[in-house]
């Protein structure tokens, strides 16, 4: 039942690097959502929360939602448990809101979307890139058909992580918990990709860990075909020199070019098409400064949750959505353990 006399009450899981972006998300949401609960393992990660949020503070899932009464809860924790937390809250009867990547595994993230279905719950995953003002222009123009056929499309995510990024965290660059620069950090650029030019037919791709003392990759690239005949490549490094350099998408087309770039997707670089509109001179305007890869778009994307919430919206990304992006990364894992092409959809 849609919620529409009070506040919508939120509880976060895992009080790491991420959760701050979701504790200054909710707070643009004052009188519409709060937080009713924190939860973390870390006493010290737990008690910042605390602090933040003003909400009591729980060192386990289970103690919160014996004790707390939340409409929906946050994973913010590894990717590698958002499966079996998320069917636990599920079977609780509140909602799920998942940090990206949904799951590790194809088969992890089809039992999410299962277990919220047939508890009669929702399940977001924050897919916050979408919604930046960059994207949603060049969306826009994709929709209105002003690239015409769109040939090729490539995605650069080069950036640093060094090893002391992964020695914080004792999960990061794990197959089971993490995965690798695909998985993780390149995550919401595959969707992008998929979002804006797909559906993706079939993949090849190759990794490699090169200079991190890790269990997953530190680079990659990935080679695809679209399923309108297009072609698309996917380039991810975690060893720039010596510091994040870009985060871009560059789609070129029988009609139009256009290239979003910066260090997170954040500045139009490029924008000509056939058909010059007047408001192609407004459109670098939406270009944004961020000393942040994760952008802005975390506010806009709990504003759609809440009001998803109240029954005025749809979830503009939700557990079927996730999937698809998980299931491109799958593919693209298995491509290159076996060094073959892998088709979508996939069969297991």
């Amino acid at each position: 039942m849609p919620i529409t006399d009070r506040p919508i009450r939120f509880a976060l899981v895992g009080c790491g690097r991420i959760s701050k972006n979701h504790v200054e998300a909710l707070a643009k949401h004052g009188g519409r959502a709060e937080w009713v609960a924190v939860c973390d393992s870390n006493a010290e990660a737990l008690a910042t929360a605390q602090t933040a949020t003003g909400a009591p503070g729980f060192s386990s899932l289970s103690a919160m939602l014996a004790n707390s009464q939340p409409d929906i809860v946050v994973l913010a924790t590894p990717s590698g448990l958002h499966s079996q937390q998320a069917i636990e809250i599920a079977r609780a009867g509140r909602h799920v809101l998942t940090e990206k990547p949904m799951a590790t595994k194809l088969e992890d993230g089809i039992a999410m979307v299962r277990a919220c279905r047939d508890a009669g719950v929702k399940l977001f995953v924050v897919k916050q890139n979408r919604l930046n003002a960059t994207v949603q222009q060049v969306k826009r123009a994709i929709d209105e058909g002003r690239f015409g056929r769109i040939y090729m499309s490539t995605v650069n995510v080069f950036w640093t992580r060094p090893q002391s990024y992964y020695d914080a965290a004792k999960w990061r660059g794990r197959w089971d918990l993490d995965g690798g620069a695909f998985m993780n950090q390149a995550s919401h650029y595959v969707d992008l990709l998929d979002w804006l030019v797909g559906p993706v037919d079939n993949i090849h791709a190759y990794t490699a860990t090169l200079a991190r003392d890790i269990e997953a990759e530190d680079t990659g690239v990935m080679s695809l075909r679209l399923r309108h005949g297009g072609l698309a490549s996917i380039n991810v490094t975690m060893l720039t020199y010596p510091q994040n350099l870009e985060g871009s998408i560059t789609i070129l087309g029988e009609k139009g070019t256009v290239k979003i770039g910066g260090t997170a997707v954040n500045r139009i670089e490029h924008w000509a098409f056939a058909d010059a509109r007047p408001e192609d001179d407004a459109v670098k305007a939406s270009s944004y400064d961020t000393g942040s890869v994760y952008g802005f778009g975390h506010p806009l994307y709990y504003d759609n949750v809440i009001r998803t919430l109240r029954g005025e919206a749809h979830a503009e990304v939700d557990g079927y959505e996730g999937l698809r992006s998980l299931e491109i990364l799958i593919a693209a894992y298995r491509s290159a353990r076996d060094g073959q092409r892998v088709g979508l959809p996939l069969v297991f």
